[in-house]
């Protein structure tokens, strides 16, 4: 499909797409994307991918929370402090 004819009829590509189809998208008749279904990611997917993987130790914990309470919802100077 070319990118003009993809672009012109979005809605079909889509469709077309979770029908299960994988679409090669052309310009100047040379295939520049494929465009296929999404892969619906599980919990059991997670799992599989941190297997082997250590646990963060307490230290990481606790820059992850330092860095938490860095954030805040009011606008401030950064250069208030240098």
């Amino acid at each position: 499909m070319t990118a003009t004819e993809a672009s012109r009829r979005f809605s079909d590509l889509l469709d077309a797409i979770e029908r299960g189809e994988t679409i090669t998208i052309t310009r100047g008749n040379r295939p520049v994307a494929e465009i296929g279904p999404a892969h619906r990611r599980t919990g059991a997917d997670l799992r599989a991918a941190l297997e082997g993987i250590e646990p963060p130790d307490d230290r990481f914990v606790e820059d992850v929370n330092s860095a938490l309470g860095l954030l805040t919802t009011e606008e401030r100077d950064p250069w208030a402090d240098a």
